[in-house]
């Protein structure tokens, strides 16, 4: 599996940080995906990568060691699970946002490999940290 984690400290109170997390629509729309469905704890996701548009269907899970987490149902990645952990520190709150994958064997040489999808994963992770700092992107 690869790893692609990004950690901030953010002037906001946890709670604050928490309750925007749960509103789980404009947070995942914050990351820049170009479209973003909820029914229940299922999220479907599309993003246009370079030429190619990318559907994930998610599903939201309880991780006890996790303030949000969801898991690819169907998708380009064989595996694929996203963390986000919230902890209170001085001065503010330190998120850390870990995604774990492993592409699917037909992805795997195409025009997205695991280093695109490791800065695309970047990119949206910093901008979801922007929507909880209250600067929507």
């Amino acid at each position: 599996m690869t790893s692609v984690s990004v950690t901030a400290v953010l002037d906001e109170d946890a709670a604050t940080v928490r309750q925007r997390m749960r509103e789980v629509e404009p947070f995942m729309r914050a990351a820049g995906f170009d479209a973003v469905r909820r029914e229940g704890s299922h999220l479907t996701i599309e993003n246009a990568v370079g030429p190619a548009t990318i559907e994930l269907s998610l599903e939201l899970f309880d991780d006890p060691d996790a303030d949000l987490a969801y898991r690819q149902e169907e998708g380009i990645f064989e595996e694929m699970d996203t963390t986000y952990t919230v902890t209170a520190v001085d001065g503010g709150t330190r998120v850390e946002a870990e995604t774990e994958f492993s592409l699917g064997v037909a992805v795997v040489g195409s025009v997205l490999d695991e280093t695109v999808i490791k800065r695309q994963r970047r990119r949206e992770l910093n901008a979801q940290f922007a929507y909880l700092r209250g600067n929507d992107t």
